[in-house]
């Protein structure tokens, strides 16, 4: 069970869009509201958008003991958003309301989410209220850097409301992967012709993001080497952008000591032109066509899995545009062994499958081809399922 808080600022309004996330993930979310919060959104919209009853009065309830009894069943308790007066409030120990009794009756995860005016939050007893709570391992997300209520603008914004459900679902996992440091390659390479043209692929990098985003979820140190991507890099991992299979296979290489795990999820160019043209190839100067001549790429994984270090764990990715299942499946285990990798993510790949869609369908091998796994979802949940299986 999750307890969301809504104090009375402004952007209460935002906290609307933050319950129906946690709702849409599967959360049962109830909603405990300060008066001053009400004022700013009313109580059907929560009701509806939670599914429960919204709490406000430490008097209600009184025979379930439920100034208590929320704290103790709560997961988590998220606030949204925190006043400077919450902020206070909290970090003295106050119970004056129902959100108060709750925090302090709970051992569960505690989330702020802070708005007010950047007045308010640079003041020195703000950041001294922030200080003290962070030593007692409550959790912030923002706030941000924006616009506030009528022309002001400036640090006190409350973060967007994908933003803290992403960070409460972070908090409700399990850390599993804490102390490991994972390695991940995303998006497609592109090899230039000339200064404007260029080999490439029609990866969007999505699952790879997604990989890295699940794993950061689960307490890794991820550093993703991101080939033109065509979706945001998930916040808190180290980004180094890379363009073509010669850059990549050089991050990779450079970071590949420092890594347990190294996950190849990029699609990597297996050829690119002998020879680049400095200038714009012109269409005029080749009108009996044009040939290009291309080479082979260096097999990066291969060369990962050759010199890898001891106990470090290697998944590659291949997306083949096999005839039937038999096919893909034959394909998959000749590259598993031949690359020298511990799992390999095979898919089908086509037209209208696998790159740039939101969703994904894998089978996961093992180093001899033996089938592990099949997942089948939107790219974040494959993204779980895979780090599931590597050892």
């Amino acid at each position: 069970m999750i307890v969301v808080g809504i104090t009375g600022g402004i952007a209460a309004y935002k906290a609307v869009g933050v319950v129906r996330g946690l709702v849409l993930a599967g959360h049962d979310v109830h909603v405990i509201a300060t008066e001053s919060a009400l004022r700013f959104v009313g109580r059907p919209t929560l009701e509806a958008i939670s599914r429960n009853t919204v709490h406000t009065d430490l008097f209600e309830g009184v025979a379930e003991v439920r100034h208590v009894a929320l704290g103790q069943r709560a997961d988590l308790i998220l606030i949204a958003p925190a006043t400077a007066h919450t902020l206070a409030s909290l970090a003295g120990g106050l119970a004056g309301d129902l959100l108060g009794t709750t925090v302090l009756a709970s051992a569960a995860p505690v989330l702020l989410a802070p708005a007010m005016h950047t007045e308010m939050w640079d003041h020195s007893a703000t950041q001294a209220n922030v200080a003290t709570l962070r030593a007692r391992g409550l959790a912030f997300v923002g706030p941000a850097t924006g616009q506030l209520t009528g022309t002001d603008s400036g640090a006190g914004r409350m973060s967007e409301p994908e933003e803290i459900v992403a960070r409460a679902l972070d908090l409700l996992r399990p850390q599993d992967l804490e102390g490991r440091r994972v390695l991940i390659s995303a998006g497609g390479t592109r090899e230039p012709l000339d200064p404007v043209r260029y080999l490439g692929n029609r990866s969007s990098g999505r699952q790879g993001v997604a990989l890295a985003e699940a794993a950061r979820s689960r307490g890794a140190a991820v550093t993703l080497v991101a080939a033109h991507l065509e979706v945001p890099a998930p916040a808190g991992v180290v980004v180094e952008r890379v363009g073509t299979a010669r850059e990549i296979e050089a991050s990779l290489r450079a970071h590949a000591a420092s890594h347990d795990t190294i996950i190849m999820a990029a699609a990597v160019a297996d050829f690119r032109p002998r020879a680049v043209a400095e200038e714009k190839i012109k269409k005029d100067a080749s009108e009996g066509g044009l040939s290009l001549e291309l080479e082979r790429t260096p097999d990066i994984i291969a060369g990962l899995s050759e010199h890898r270090a001891p106990g470090q764990r290697i998944v590659g990715f291949a997306a083949e545009t096999a005839s039937d299942e038999d096919a893909l499946l034959a394909l998959g285990a000749a590259k598993a062994r031949r690359k020298g990798v511990d799992l390999l993510v095979l898919n089908r790949v086509g037209w209208a499958e696998g790159f740039g869609t939101e969703d994904n369908a894998v089978i996961v091998l093992d180093a001899t081809g033996v089938e592990l796994a099949r997942v089948a979802g939107d790219k974040l949940s494959v993204a779980h399922r895979i780090l599931d299986v590597i050892p």
